[in-house]
């Protein structure tokens, strides 16, 4: 088999996962197009170790062997990026990088008079309402304690459960 072959497959791997990488607005897509790119480079190391070895008549195999930590860097980038990704989308609710990429610039006002959330809900902790004393939006009902905090709405209902 001539070289030219997997070297175009591998070319066309990697201009798929780049534009996967430029293109994607998803993480998880994001790092699946990482992921292409590195089995690109992968089909290149064993494509060229192969040919090296028939020409060289070498067998030390040297190609594969650092295909092999590839691989495994890759496993280990995979798992640590799904697992930052899931965290994101649990604290933000998205994994749209440009919303991410928006919060973190500080685009969006951290105050406490904040109405819609990160997550376009109300409330500075995207559960609804605010976090301040008067919770509900009513009066205090316990007299002229302003300073005392009501517990949030889902605690309340475990409590009368």
């Amino acid at each position: 088999m001539h070289l030219v072959y997997p070297a175009v497959l591998a070319a066309l791997l990697f201009c798929t996962g780049i534009y996967g990488v430029l293109a994607r607005r998803n993480a998880i897509l994001v790092l699946m197009s990482v992921e292409l790119m590195l089995n690109a480079v992968n089909l290149n190391l064993v494509a060229f170790d192969v040919w090296l070895s028939r020409t060289a008549e070498e067998k030390l195999h040297s190609g594969q062997a650092l295909t092999l930590f590839t691989i495994a860097i890759a496993a280990a980038e995979i798992g640590i990026g799904l697992a930052i990704v899931l965290a994101v989308y649990r604290g933000r609710g998205t994994s749209d990088i440009d919303k991410l990429r928006d919060t973190a610039e500080g685009h969006e006002s951290d105050g406490p008079d904040e109405s819609d959330g990160p997550d376009g809900f109300s409330g500075p902790d995207g559960l609804g309402g605010s976090d301040g004393p008067d919770s509900t939006g009513g009066s205090n009902p316990s007299g002229s304690d302003s300073n005392r905090t009501e517990p949030p709405a889902a605690e309340k209902a475990e409590a009368t459960a």
